[in-house]
């Protein structure tokens, strides 16, 4: 049985995937951690990125995301990201 520690992990590895697909990331990406800043510290991380990256995880996990839901606090940090992912799964 997985726990919630377990699926924040698969969250936060499928987002980290997601973002290294949609920002051509490379092996750049391979070294983010859930402490990597997103918005302000990836150059390829602008406003018409973040769309793709929202596309991209409505469709890869199933749910849609609200134009009020989105913040400078979700996209901060990979771990914020994904722990708004784990939010809109539970």
């Amino acid at each position: 049985m997985e726990t919630t520690s377990d699926i924040h992990m698969n969250s936060i590895a499928s987002v980290k995937k997601i973002l290294i697909e949609t920002l051509n990331l490379g092996e750049q990406g391979l070294n983010l951690t859930s402490e990597s800043i997103l918005l302000g510290g990836m150059a390829e991380l602008d406003s018409m990125a973040v769309v793709s990256v929202i596309a991209k995880l409505e469709e890869y996990f199933g749910f849609s995301i609200e134009d009020d839901e989105i913040s400078g606090e979700v996209f901060e940090t990979l771990g914020s990201l994904s722990a708004f992912v784990d939010g809109k799964l539970s």
